[in-house]
């Protein structure tokens, strides 16, 4: 399955492969305030590949809070947030917003709450590398 998304305006896009085609999609609702904030639900599949295009890189902000080791990429001109993205021992590891897919049947999400509190910097790190998309090419 070839997946879509983007921001709202275009400037950020994604698409993601993912093979076989899934039964389900997990969809994480995390319930940091950053993510309860602008809606993030967020999914990963760890061998697909990744591939972003940002139209005008100086219009993408990237925020960082908390361990400091995660970068949300918003978009400066709409305000969205379609991916997260973390250096871990050199390799960008990444996981996307499913509220900015744009060909995805909405009964394949299978919605559940995620929270990362009480969590370690070592194990947030370790998880991210079991779990997130780990061939990510920004074009």
């Amino acid at each position: 399955m070839l997946i879509v998304g983007t921001c709202h305006c275009g400037n950020i896009t994604f698409t993601l492969y993912w093979a076989p085609e899934p039964a389900s999609i997990p969809a994480r609702a995390c319930t940091c305030t950053f993510c309860s904030k602008h809606g993030g639900v967020w999914t990963s599949y760890p061998e697909g590949l990744l591939q972003i295009k940002e139209k005008n890189p100086a219009q993408v902000s990237r925020y960082t809070f908390g361990t400091g080791t995660a970068d949300f990429h918003v978009c400066s001109i709409c305000g969205v947030v379609p991916l997260v993205t973390s250096s871990i021992d050199g390799r960008t590891y990444a996981v996307v917003n499913v509220n900015t897919f744009e060909n995805v049947d909405a009964s394949l999400l299978q919605r559940s709450a995620s929270t990362v509190d009480g969590e370690s910097t070592d194990d947030r790190l370790s998880r991210r590398k079991r779990n997130w998309i780990a061939d990510v090419r920004f074009l």
